[in-house]
């Protein structure tokens, strides 16, 4: 007699995802659910799914019990997702030395267009991708944040780029964090049909495993996946309770932020101030403490402002059509490039910080693949009289030595 198939919905997802840590908050699940039975909170830094039907308490879903198993298949961190995505996307599964993911190619790009590239946040490629997309007919409409009402409150929101200038309204970093994935419904009601998604890490493994899990016809809207680098982001609760209340630096004075070693802020008044990263630790997201992906390794593009260099974007080329789009770019000028070789130092700490954050996959949860990474060589021993752990020489506290957060959006 042939064992029964395990139906795996939205009970299996609240226990081993929601509820276990390892729920990121990318909403994959929320835009998947065929009967809009799954709501998004993302107040008080909560950034999870919820049941809206009272059955069967927060755990249980009717539908679910009859056989919809659309939100485990959305969601890109339910049982073996990484392998799953990879040998969809790739054809193979990765090698354990590949802890960034698989790639093509490895370059630095930043905009030709000088407005485009002030806009943005490390040489504003993402926006010229973005706008050349819409202008080449790659996509219709993208899928990013901005910060709601008039941009003081820093809080950022879901929403919907149709045009160059929505485009650069959505340019620069947050370091907070939106689901970009709830602008969907958004984008279908104003007829789009080809949708580029710009998010972090988490949210770049939607499109892939909606595809390859075949979770409805949401997955065949995506046709660009551009992904950040992303170590964390933080709560919105930082704004008060640290840089305001320490540092005397209120949210509705701010105008850019930026993180390089330290979180720099740049206020309206024209100041510039920093703030150590040490700091900022204890308002880590929840939904970033288990996320194993650094380097948004199932986007198309992967894109992330580490480096030495400030205005250039260290861009990791994964798929054809990523490759396609950049090298169209690179030949009518859109786009200015050079060899990620030219700044080793950027891809070695990509490689670093992408090692270490794959040691934050819980030993607990059901696949380790996402925990695989090269055995690392052994601590120096430390000589005598040399600094305690943890202690820098003031000279090693360079730009390109920190992690970098991604933000929900960034130019």
């Amino acid at each position: 007699m042939a064992a029964e198939r395990e139906v795996l919905h939205w009970s299996h997802l609240w226990s081993e995802v929601v509820t276990s840590g390892l729920c990121t908050g990318c909403a994959g699940c929320v835009v998947a659910c065929p009967y809009d039975v799954l709501g998004y909170d993302d107040a008080n830094g909560v950034y999870k799914p919820f049941h809206l039907e009272e059955e069967g308490g927060p755990g249980g879903c009717g539908h679910g019990d009859r056989g919809c198993t659309s939100c485990t298949r959305a969601c890109p961190r339910f049982r073996a997702w990484e392998p799953e995505i990879d040998g969809h996307m790739f054809g193979r599964p990765r090698r354990t030395e590949e802890v960034d993911g698989i790639s093509k190619d490895i370059v630095l790009a930043k905009a030709s267009d000088a407005a485009v590239a002030k806009a943005g946040q490390d040489g504003g490629l993402v926006s010229a991708i973005l706008i050349w997309a819409l202008e080449k007919g790659y996509i219709d409409a993208a899928l990013v944040s901005y910060l709601e009402g008039d941009g003081t409150t820093w809080k950022a929101v879901p929403g919907v780029a149709r045009t160059p200038k929505e485009v650069l309204a959505a340019a620069g970093s947050r370091y907070t964090y939106s689901a970009n994935t709830m602008a969907y419904d958004e984008a279908v009601a104003g007829g789009a049909e080809k949708l580029a998604l710009v998010g972090m890490s988490c949210q770049s493994s939607v499109p892939p495993v909606l595809d390859v899990r075949k979770a409805g016809k949401v997955a065949r809207r995506f046709a660009l996946n551009i992904g950040l680098l992303c170590s964390k982001t933080f709560d919105d609760a930082i704004f008060d309770e640290l840089l305001d209340a320490k540092y005397g630096l209120k949210r509705d004075r701010i105008v850019k932020m930026n993180i390089k070693g330290v979180l720099q802020i740049w206020l309206k008044d024209g100041s510039y101030h920093e703030v150590p990263l040490k700091e900022c630790h204890a308002w880590t997201r929840e939904g970033c403490k288990m996320c194993p992906d650094f380097a948004a390794e199932h986007a198309d593009i992967s894109t992330g402002g580490i480096g030495a260099y400030n205005d250039w974007t260290l861009t990791i080329v994964r798929t054809d059509l990523g490759r396609e789009i950049l090298v169209r770019m690179l030949e009518d000028g859109t786009i200015i490039g050079r060899p990620g070789d030219d700044d080793p130092g950027a891809i070695a700490l990509l490689r670093k910080l992408s090692t270490n954050q794959r040691k934050r996959w819980p030993e607990t949860a059901f696949v380790d693949a996402p925990r695989l990474i090269p055995p690392q060589p052994p601590k120096k021993r430390k000589a005598p009289g040399s600094p305690p752990s943890g202690a820098a020489p003031a000279e090693a506290a360079t730009p390109e030595a920190a992690p970098t957060p991604a933000a929900p959006a960034r130019g």
